[in-house]
């Protein structure tokens, strides 16, 4: 994408083709002929993505997609843009989007053996003995936000402020499917075969991802999961 895809211009009115729309803290900026692209100010990119495509209009878009701040929404056509503009102001700035309560998604549990390698490590920089980081690892309600990084490497927001660490400095060459991982606010269950600088403190042997299931990805954006300890 160059600057010429993406104006700076705050406009008034969605009657527009080539700009950007303020929504309260959201702004709508345009990104190519055919999408755009949601600044989340308040509101989480997984449910803004899931009222728009609760939308009767959604049917007329190619994808929406959410990540960390931002969710992109990208038309079939690039015919009314503006109308668009529109009804996405519609979405944010109404009830549509939620903000109190549970979010939306369903619920998966997913059990966890707390033996990863870097678990003492982990409760030796936090000051807290393993068995607790796994307590309150697990306490938690995690929610999808998006999908990124490598097909089936699903980033889990809402890890205690009291378990936030960095990434690790050296990635690993290779992580193995099912590692339970914590970087930041973010934890993950890695889909395997890939690199990895998160800090493993479990794994799983639940398959979250399968090239031969239909759809592979057993997680989808707005889910919340949850896990549960077990015993080696």
């Amino acid at each position: 994408m160059t600057a010429a895809d993406v104006t700076s211009v705050n406009v008034a009115s969605a009657n527009v083709t080539a700009a950007n729309v303020t929504s309260g803290k959201t702004i709508l900026r345009r990104a190519g002929d055919r999408g755009w692209l949601i600044e989340c100010a308040d509101r989480h990119p997984a449910e803004v993505a899931t009222s728009i495509r609760a939308q009767p209009w959604a049917s007329g878009l190619r994808e929406v997609v959410p990540a960390t701040t931002t969710v992109l929404v990208v038309a079939e056509t690039a015919a009314g843009m503006g109308k668009l503009a529109a009804g996405l102001r519609t979405v944010l700035d109404g009830p549509g989007v939620h903000r109190t309560g549970p979010p939306p998604g369903r619920r998966i549990v997913i059990p966890v053996r707390y033996d990863g390698p870097d678990l003492p490590e982990v409760a030796e920089r936090l000051g807290l003995a393993p068995e607790e980081v796994a307590r309150r690892h697990g306490a938690g309600e995690y929610r999808v936000g998006f999908f990124g990084f490598a097909p089936g490497f699903a980033y889990l927001d809402g890890v205690p402020e009291s378990l936030r660490l960095p990434r690790l400095s050296s990635p690993r060459p290779r992580v193995a499917a099912g590692v339970v991982a914590i970087a930041g606010n973010q934890t993950v269950v890695y889909p395997g075969g890939t690199p990895g600088g998160w800090h493993q403190i479990g794994v799983t042997t639940t398959q979250l991802w399968d090239v031969t299931a239909e759809p592979p990805n057993r997680l989808a954006v707005g889910d919340r999961v949850v896990f549960e300890a077990v015993t080696p």
